[in-house]
């Protein structure tokens, strides 16, 4: 004998709501241009991956947004994945106050003619590929055209209604002093020697032009008020050797070590020009594309030494940072 379906109660949107947001999500401006050709956008936190092959994404629209005409009748969109520093703009496009998102941003059009902004940690430009009904919202499925990454940042992570950041145990350990100078100085000696060597047996061509490129926009960002930039350069130098590494299970040590490093930048150490030192960075470029393994690794422990003489005795105070 058959067992009567149990009545369930209607779910209470609040607390669904609040149950979803237990899962921690990336940040992404989703945009696009209207009918005028004006770039316009919005924050969305429900972008995903779809499919490899054909590669496809979506994001999900309320239908009661002011946007969802001009996306509807648009042929393309960009997804904008957001880094930690990048909590203001997020806050600016998800605003139903500002008119203007793009007042003041830093942008650049795409192949396809999409607005991209600036300085994010990837930037997919996509060719809408379907568009479906679901409850209250319209499900946008695109198919990535042409991409690229970005800065060598952390992700924005929404999590429980507001921003976490990846790193902040690591903040936390930079800034209480917990993480000894030595200690850091031998994993770098340690971790980077190992990715050198690997890089000069298996990295491309492009990966090592990737790495001279990140050397040079570091010798252009000097002084303090250029040290945002230099920061972010200088990650990029190091996750760049990672990636020519070819070496999943180092590549993730590595992602640990430039989060340290970008803490300790921006709060630690001393901020001034340090062109003495950009022999050094220019012998490791010069071995990698030599493929000489040892003169790579030697010229790492040659710029950390210097790089440690010049900052002894002049680090900052984090409170007064």
């Amino acid at each position: 004998m058959s067992q009567p379906t149990p009545q369930l109660g209607a779910i209470d949107p609040k607390l669904f709501r609040q149950l979803l947001g237990c899962f921690p999500t990336g940040v992404a401006i989703i945009t696009t241009r209207n009918e005028q050709g004006q770039p316009v956008g919005l924050t969305c936190n429900s972008f995903s991956s779809v499919s490899l092959e054909p590669p496809l994404v979506l994001f999900s629209l309320r239908k009661a947004s002011t946007l969802l005409d001009t996306f509807t009748a648009a042929g393309s969109f960009a997804i904008n994945i957001l880094s930690q520093s990048q909590d203001a703009l997020s806050g600016r496009f998800a605003s139903s106050k500002i008119a203007d998102k793009f007042e003041g941003v830093a942008w650049r059009a795409g192949r396809l003619g999409t607005p991209l902004v600036d300085d994010c940690l990837a930037n997919l430009e996509c060719g809408v590929y379907a568009a479906h009904e679901a409850g209250d919202h319209v499900i946008f499925i695109g198919e990535v055209k042409h991409m690229a990454g970005g800065s060598a940042d952390h992700a924005l992570v929404f999590y429980k209604g507001a921003y976490m950041m990846l790193a902040e145990s690591l903040r936390k350990l930079v800034l209480d002093g917990k993480l000894d100078t030595a200690a850091i100085d031998e994993a770098y000696r340690a971790l980077y020697g190992t990715l050198l060597r690997l890089a000069c047996e298996r990295a491309s061509q492009a990966e090592l032009d990737a790495i001279e490129a990140a050397v040079t926009e570091i010798e252009q960002h000097q002084g303090a008020d250029a040290l945002p930039q230099r920061i972010d350069a200088t990650a990029r130098f190091f996750s760049s050797i990672s990636l020519a590494g070819h070496n999943e299970a180092l590549r993730l040590m590595a992602q640990t070590m430039t989060a340290v490093l970008r803490e300790r930048m921006a709060y630690v150490l001393p901020v001034r020009r340090r062109p003495d030192v950009f022999p050094l960075r220019r012998k490791v470029v010069q071995c990698l594309h030599a493929r000489d393994a040892d003169g790579a690794v030697m010229a790492l422990d040659a710029l950390i030494t210097n790089l440690r003489k010049g900052d002894a005795g002049q680090a900052r105070d984090p409170v007064m940072r």
